[in-house]
């Protein structure tokens, strides 16, 4: 189990002043100096956070995974096989949202992946994730579509208000895990995950690979220093 850093929110508040700092590229050196695995980044058509110049900064000095979350439009299609990221992530994308708000619905995405959206990288070496919620139907799509890996979206989860709730999500992230598994993807969770969240995901839900967590990490990192934070996540994850 790997733990990748979002780092979006750094970026975000770089804009907010546009003085060029805090810079998100230092901030990835920092969080794989601490042992984070990767680096995951969201560019969005309206490039409020993350921007063109992050992406290529990024491509030449991130050592470990590098995730490009990314809309199937063809702008982002053109710039990530251009980038060659290890790993695409596609999620679903809406101007008017505050953050990613659900996952892939697979049966609107199926036909126009398949056709013009998997072809493109499959030319390459690039591996595909589909973002996905933990239902039965979108994860058998994705293994009918042929995507290397899926992302569970655990965003329901990580809101729910409560115990039953969070029991009951638990369980469909679950069995989410373990039919993608039996189908052959890899599994990967993101979305909503903090520092009291994350512990009860990782006991409860099998062969997750990538956790890809931002901006609860960002936001601790505030208070306790983004080396320190990255450090007690990577302590949850080893079962600390």
């Amino acid at each position: 189990m790997q733990l990748l850093v979002n780092i979006d929110h750094v970026a975000t508040l770089r804009n907010a002043r546009g003085e060029g700092y805090p810079d998100p590229v230092k901030a990835a050196a920092v969080c794989e100096k601490a042992g984070a695995a990767g680096i995951v980044f969201h560019l969005r058509g309206d490039r409020r956070h993350i921007r063109d110049d992050d992406v290529y900064a990024l491509k030449e000095s991130v050592t470990g995974s590098l995730d490009f979350e990314m809309a199937a439009s063809e702008e982002m299609l053109d710039i990530s096989t251009e980038i060659n990221p290890h790993l695409v992530t596609l999620v679903p994308e809406s101007r008017e949202e505050l953050t990613t708000e659900g996952g892939l619905r697979m049966e609107k995405v199926f036909d126009d992946f398949q056709q013009r959206v998997f072809p493109r990288f499959r030319e390459t070496d690039i591996r595909i994730s589909l973002f996905i919620d933990p239902n039965r139907e979108d994860i058998e799509l994705a293994g009918e579509l042929g995507t290397d890996m899926i992302e569970l979206h655990t965003g329901t989860y990580a809101n729910a208000e409560t115990e039953e709730a969070r029991r009951h999500e638990l369980r469909r992230l679950k069995e989410g895990a373990v039919l993608a598994h039996e189908l052959g993807m890899e599994v990967n969770a993101g979305h909503g995950l903090n520092l009291d969240n994350l512990g009860p995901l990782v006991e409860t839900v099998p062969h997750l690979n990538d956790i890809s967590i931002g901006h609860a990490l960002v936001s601790s990192a505030l208070y306790d220093g983004l080396e320190t934070t990255v450090k007690k996540f990577l302590n949850i994850m080893r079962g600390g």
